[in-house]
């Protein structure tokens, strides 16, 4: 889908509908652009807080502190790399 915007002096552009729909966009959703070489790309930013509880923990792992996560991953790759 191809669609044209224009650019104000304050470097401001309004979304097409169309796109905005298409991305299910709403005010104050956060958007990522990405620039790769003389192009650039929109999208919508990923809802991390939605993903909470898609991932299946282990019983005995429920409950770890962030910092025990990292140091145990970081002991794991220290001494899988001897």
């Amino acid at each position: 889908m191809d669609t044209h915007a224009k650019l104000t002096s304050k470097g401001q552009i309004t979304i097409p509908k169309q796109i905005r729909d298409a991305l299910g966009l709403s005010a104050g959703d956060d958007l990522l652009f990405r620039l790769e070489d003389s192009s650039a790309t929109i999208s919508k930013s990923a809802d991390f807080i939605s993903l909470a509880g898609s991932v299946p923990v282990p019983a005995a792992k429920r409950g770890t502190s962030w910092d025990d996560v990292l140091r145990r991953t970081r002991q794991a790759r220290h001494g899988a790399s001897r």
